[in-house]
């Protein structure tokens, strides 16, 4: 274990000897279970802590009372370690491998005293600066701390009501066919009118990454974000594309990461070289389109636009797959932060009339900002 891991053990035993202190029964087992549903959770969000600790620690109705005021004096009264937890977040992500350069306040009287300085700057601003920094600028350590800001991103698809219905307490459609079948149980008797409401599901959600060579800089971690968002959201189906497309769906699911990204990488056909969007598009829709894949769905494409097949192909291909999905998102990096953007590239202003939203996916802040946008895609 790791020593932010060991001073994180640490907190958390410290606020079960607090609760136990109050009376409430929480053993060493207990613990143990609050330490192990808090990995894949953010220790420095006072909302995790505190339903984390709540689900495994509590036990009985009448002691809520009493855990919520532990934990008020313990998290937020003079001794806060939430600044430690902090700390220990940007040391978690980091690894202690990406190095931020983070200007200094004040001038240092010591090196020591300078190195705790940059320390601090790191807990307000490294998390900050890795969210807004362009895939393309990241070394390999920072690339993998943002492995682990993706995990805590949700995919949550808009959902649609479908034409299966569900029994309604109150409002909703007559329900006329279990109106009859509940009087015939009471042998004819009169009963209250039924109703009922159409069932309401997620969309599905399709991921379609350009791998190309004009794409290296982006590729591995949109296929990262690829990954954690099959894991985080229900039925995603992921396809990459370069010369041809690929499905990469099944490799994605294996429970590590590093060997799901090394397997769907091998199944790749062109990675790194030419890019045919055109083709690619139209290969999906006439082998997984018609099969139902984005019936209804959201279709993600992250491209650059940069396309070397020809431009009526790509148009056909866009606007039959218009037809065929619910809402299409184009994520290019070229666009970057830059709300003035407007296509330059054929393939993308051939694209352009068949995009609902263009987004610009090259940071990590652009991927939460889509994790926002989906819901609301009605």
């Amino acid at each position: 274990m790791t020593e932010a891991g060991e001073e994180l053990v640490g907190v958390l035993v410290a606020f079960g000897r607090a609760l136990r202190a109050r009376g409430v029964s929480v053993g060493s087992g207990d613990v143990a279970t609050y330490c192990a549903a808090m990995v894949p959770l953010d220790p420095t969000d006072l909302l995790d802590l505190y339903w984390g600790g709540r689900t495994t620690l509590i036990s009985r109705r009448d002691h809520v009372e009493v855990y919520d005021e532990v934990f008020r004096d313990f998290f937020l009264g003079e001794r806060n370690p939430v600044e430690e937890l902090l700390r220990l977040k940007v040391d978690t992500a980091v690894e202690a491998e990406a190095v931020l350069e983070v200007p200094a306040t004040e001038p240092p009287d010591s090196e020591s005293e300078e190195e705790d300085e940059t320390r601090l700057g790191l807990v307000a601003s490294g998390v900050d600066t890795l969210r807004h920094k362009s895939f393309a600028a990241c070394t390999p350590a920072e690339l993998r701390a943002l492995r682990r800001l993706m995990e805590q991103i949700r995919l949550t698809p808009p959902r649609r009501r479908t034409r299966r219905t569900r029994p309604a307490p109150r409002r909703g459609m007559p329900d006329l066919r279990r109106t009859v079948r509940d009087s015939l149980r009471m042998h004819g008797e009169p009963v209250g009118l039924r109703h009922k409401r159409k069932r309401v599901k997620l969309r599905p959600l399709v991921l379609i990454l350009d791998v190309s060579g004009s794409m290296a800089d982006y590729s591995r971690a949109l296929l990262q974000f690829a990954y954690s968002a099959g894991r985080a959201a229900q039925k995603v189906e992921v396809f990459c594309f370069g010369t041809r497309l690929t499905r990469i769906t099944v490799p994605l699911q294996k429970r590590s990461p590093d060997e799901a990204l090394a397997e769907a990488a091998a199944h790749v056909v062109g990675w790194e070289g030419g890019t045919r969007i055109g083709d690619s598009l139209d290969e999906f829709v006439r082998g997984w389109g018609r099969r139902g894949v984005c019936r209804g769905g959201v279709v993600v494409i992250c491209s650059d636009g940069l396309d070397r097949g020809d431009p009526d192909t790509l148009a056909t291909a866009m606007e039959r797959l218009t037809r065929l999905c619910h809402r299409i998102v184009w994520m290019n990096p070229h666009k970057g932060d830059n709300a003035a953007y407007r296509p330059s590239t054929m393939g993308m202003m051939v694209a352009e009339p068949y995009i609902d939203v263009l987004l610009s996916g090259h940071d990590l802040s652009s991927l939460t900002e889509l994790a926002v946008l989906l819901p609301e895609l009605r």
